[in-house]
């Protein structure tokens, strides 16, 4: 059982995700840092410093040392939609630079390929001429 286990922990899946979970993470600072840092104060500065955290109908209003405040904190669903929506069009730019590099170099591979083939296909076309050429001097 041992043994079964160091075979799939040392599998190469296993670390592949090991090693993108813990990417994952450190991705996710730098994503939180972005949405948080700049695009939230954005957002802030837009909706006139309303902060949607705060947001909130309250059911029951606290009684000093009795009871705490009811409330339903609708303002928290707010940030945390308009956070995801920051996210999530954070991510589209960084993947639609990403695929923008790709595509680029995918053109740059190609053309060396798309030349060589052109220059082939032209010494393969002289070639069929000079054969022809020969052969109607045969026939001659």
């Amino acid at each position: 059982m041992l043994k079964e286990f160091k075979e799939f922990i040392a599998n190469g899946n296993v670390l592949d995700a090991a090693v993108g979970f813990v990417l994952g993470l450190a991705f996710k600072s730098v994503v939180d840092s972005v949405v948080e840092g700049i695009l939230m104060p954005i957002v802030g500065y837009l909706t006139a410093g309303v902060d949607f955290s705060q947001l909130k109908i309250v059911l029951k209003q606290a009684v000093e040392g009795v009871s705490e405040e009811v409330a339903i904190s609708y303002g928290l669903l707010i940030q945390s939609v308009i956070t995801f929506l920051l996210v999530a069009f954070f991510l589209f730019l960084i993947i639609r630079a990403v695929n923008k590099l790709r595509r680029k170099k995918e053109q740059v591979e190609e053309e060396p390929v798309l030349e060589d083939t052109a220059e082939t296909e032209v010494e393969l076309l002289k070639d069929i001429r000079e054969l022809l050429s020969n052969k109607e001097d045969q026939r001659l």
